[in-house]
């Protein structure tokens, strides 16, 4: 039997200024792709690894904060404490 996956609604502009994060963090891995073909020097890389690994830091965290004031927010309203046990494995999956 199928598990069935569970779906957040976003609005437009939250959809919107998500995917333009994404669209930003994706350019930038792109960028690093073409410093190594250019055989850019080491310390060059590792600073832009830094900020895309920030950037992604600072996105989680900000979909993180949205999932806790939204979707388990929701959920508990809805006397579905099994979310706590989903909150306490997400945090141990995130690091």
């Amino acid at each position: 039997m199928e598990e069935k996956r569970k779906t957040k609604y976003r609005a437009k502009e939250e959809k919107d200024r998500i995917i333009k994060r994404l669209s930003r963090i994706e350019g930038q891995v792109r960028g690093i792709k073409r410093m190594v073909e250019e055989d850019r020097y080491c310390d060059d890389i590792l600073i832009q690894i830094s900020a895309i690994t920030k950037s992604l830091k600072s996105l989680g965290n900000e979909m993180l904060k949205n999932h806790l004031s939204t979707c388990v927010v929701r959920e508990l309203k809805q006397d579905n404490l099994n979310v706590i046990q989903e909150v306490i494995e997400l945090f141990g999956r995130l690091n």
